[in-house]
């Protein structure tokens, strides 16, 4: 299984700055053959995104998305607009989105089903807000996971990709969660959902204040399928050198 390395900016750099980040980061992207890469900017950039890494192996993709297909949604942005878009990731389920705007399990659920339908990929975020043993974290978790997916097929749940993010380890002065930690509870994930082939398996990420010090120990930690990496991928030259860290201790 090939290491998925991805970065979302939240609401960071505008279109302009966008372009300034594309412009450094595509060439040394260039050289990482050996890793999955996606980028989610904020919808404004996504066609910057879409112009700038056309013809790369990089992805792309939106942090949101309505559950709605269409109509008097103001504001509101389609699964069939992002497809049009050529995102091939959405991101759902993020801390903040639960925190900020009171989303709801059963409509993370529906934001789900919305994307699968316009044929993308999820990136369903998941993690417990408060520190805890990490066998209480893993029922959060696990407890969560089931009622996001609930509605998708199990012949389905390799187009989801689980983001293991513990809200305890987000933000500005936090520090990643333990690598032996982390890979308990992405272990605990994997065997929910099933492994499969490795074609057909959901891959199992973790986000949570990485930077290019702690990525070789996450890597290297059994189940860790990759990175989702926060404010230390706004510099493109930082994200490449996490993109580019290999497992190690």
């Amino acid at each position: 299984m090939r290491r998925m390395i991805g970065t979302s900016w939240k609401m960071n750099l505008t279109p302009s700055e966008a372009a300034d980040w594309f412009a450094v980061f595509v060439p040394l992207a260039a050289g990482l053959s050996d890793v999955d890469l996606f980028v989610l900017p904020s919808f404004p950039a996504l066609s910057v995104a879409r112009d700038r890494l056309a013809g790369t192996a990089v992805a792309w993709g939106a942090q949101d998305v309505s559950p709605y297909a269409s109509g008097e949604h103001t504001g509101d942005v389609s699964a069939a607009m992002l497809a049009d878009l050529g995102c091939r990731y959405v991101e759902v389920g993020h801390s903040e989105r639960r925190r900020e705007h009171a989303e709801t399990t059963g409509l993370i659920s529906s934001k789900i089903q919305a994307v699968l339908r316009a044929g993308m990929d999820v990136i369903l975020c998941t993690g417990e807000i408060e520190p805890a043993p990490v066998q209480a974290a893993i029922g959060q978790v696990i407890a969560d996971l089931d009622a996001c997916l609930a509605d998708v097929p199990a012949d389905q749940l390799g187009r989801v990709v689980v983001a293991y993010e513990p809200v305890w380890a987000i933000g500005p002065g936090r520090r990643p969660a333990d690598p032996q930690r982390v890979g308990r509870v992405h272990r605990a994930i994997a065997g929910r959902l099933g492994r499969g082939s490795d074609s057909a398996r959901s891959r199992v990420v973790y986000g949570g204040s990485v930077d290019a010090a702690s990525a070789p120990r996450l890597l290297a930690e059994p189940g860790v399928d990759g990175l989702f990496v926060g404010r230390n991928a706004l510099d493109p030259r930082a994200f490449a050198l996490i993109a580019s860290a290999q497992p190690g201790r």
